[in-house]
């Protein structure tokens, strides 16, 4: 039964984003200015978008594009289609994807975008004219030298591409930069769409070592079953895993004995839903967290693990997929039981990796092979990984905690060394 306390546990996303921050603050012992600077956004728009949908008349949606910090390089941050999108969900995005960067020693800083819609609701052409006028509203901000978006929730490769041509034809000539996470056909970098998922791979094979897990027998439990979801139930099956219960936004799995993840994946992109899957049984999205496992991936939205659920969470390990997954009071409840939360500024950074590579190759017009994507991939999580586990040991504290004093401490060192213009 969910207590008191969890119905009063604060659950703003941003909010949230500044205790994270300020707890890492307080260990830096950052002075009250640099707070300041540091946790507040640099640039927020807010736009409107008038869409004529199929049947003749105009919608008019709302959108956002938030740009945290620029103090190590351009804003860099994804773009979600939801009906719940809000502005401090981005503004929280986006100081998210600020210490993610730094986590793991990228030059971006962090930026995120929204438009609050119903993606399912709407056709091809209603989403691609939402997009492309969604482009255009924030064009004046965005730029391979400024601001770099990329897919989140319920957008694409395709997304992307209607963005980038967007954009190069409102400047007159083609800029692949504009955005990452398009088709490699247009200048995406081969192994961005599974890019986010291996980094967790990566990052979780770390934990296994830490906690001494072999993850050739572990159980598994995916909490969310869209790209990113997907691909690491996919991938820890590859690895030996036994992935014993998914989800999707309708309908969870569960199977002691283990899920075939491909022909999930077939019977998913088949029908559309995971419900009717055979020889398993259904239970709740919500269930999916709370089944007996060793390692629970929780890859949908925000705020999933929360007080009044995190007492029945099984698992000895967490790796965060999706952003903000965890509330700061199941933060402190899951490290007092011992168990070890890979925090999403480090567990799901594979994708904003992989982006900085598929910059890097669009910026010279050179192109990697896979292989040499997933092998610079692998290194820089490792790296990452390592310098937080070290971070949170020094400081006698949980790998959250960890990573954001690491992050933290490398912006705010670049924010001194640059000062304060004029």
């Amino acid at each position: 039964m969910a207590t008191k306390a969890a119905f009063q546990e604060e659950l703003n996303p941003f909010e949230i984003a500044k205790q994270q921050f300020n707890r890492a603050a307080d260990y830096l012992e950052l002075d009250a200015s640099t707070r300041q600077v540091l946790s507040n956004a640099k640039r927020q728009l807010i736009v409107s978008v008038p869409v004529k949908m199929d049947g003749g008349d105009v919608q008019v949606f709302e959108g956002y594009r938030v740009q945290h910090n620029i103090a190590r390089g351009p804003a860099k941050g994804g773009i979600r289609y939801h009906p719940n999108v809000t502005l401090d969900e981005v503004k929280a995005l986006a100081s998210w994807m600020t210490w993610k960067c730094a986590t793991v020693g990228i030059p971006y800083g962090g930026g995120k975008g929204g438009v609050i819609c119903d993606p399912k609701s709407l056709s091809t052409n209603e989403l691609e004219r939402l997009t492309r006028r969604y482009a255009f509203e924030i064009a004046p901000i965005i730029g391979p030298d400024r601001d770099i978006p990329a897919p989140d929730v319920y957008t694409d490769e395709q997304t992307m591409a209607w963005i980038m041509d967007t954009i190069s034809m409102v400047r007159g000539h083609t800029e692949l930069g504009v955005v990452t996470g398009k088709p490699v056909s247009l200048g995406g970098s081969l192994g961005r769409s599974e890019a986010t998922a291996r980094g967790c791979l990566y990052a979780l094979r770390e934990a296994c070592r830490v906690k001494n897990i072999d993850l050739k027998s572990a159980r598994v439990a995916v909490h969310g079953f869209g790209n990113a979801g997907a691909n690491v139930a996919r991938l820890v099956e590859e690895d030996g895993a036994r992935v014993v219960a998914v989800c999707d936004s309708k309908v969870g799995i569960y199977s002691e004995k283990g899920i075939d993840i491909k022909a999930a994946l077939r019977h998913k992109k088949e029908t559309g839903s995971l419900a009717e899957f055979p020889g398993v049984k259904e239970i709740s999205p919500a269930e999916v967290l709370l089944v007996d496992c060793d390692i629970l991936l929780p890859a949908a939205l925000e705020n999933a693990i929360t007080l009044s659920n995190v007492g029945n969470v099984k698992a000895r390990i967490i790796a965060e997929l999706a952003n903000g997954p965890t509330t700061p009071g199941s933060d402190r409840v899951l490290d007092q039981r011992g168990v070890f939360l890979v925090p999403d500024i480090l567990a799901n950074a594979g994708g904003v990796t992989v982006s900085y590579y598929e910059w890097v190759q669009d910026q010279y017009s050179f192109f990697w092979s896979e292989r040499q994507i997933n092998k610079t991939l692998e290194k820089t999580i490792r790296t990452a990984f390592k310098a937080v586990h070290q971070t949170a040991r020094r400081y006698d504290t949980d790998m959250r905690t960890g990573a954001y004093i690491l992050a933290v401490d490398r912006v705010a060192e670049a924010t001194r060394v640059r000062g304060i213009f004029p």
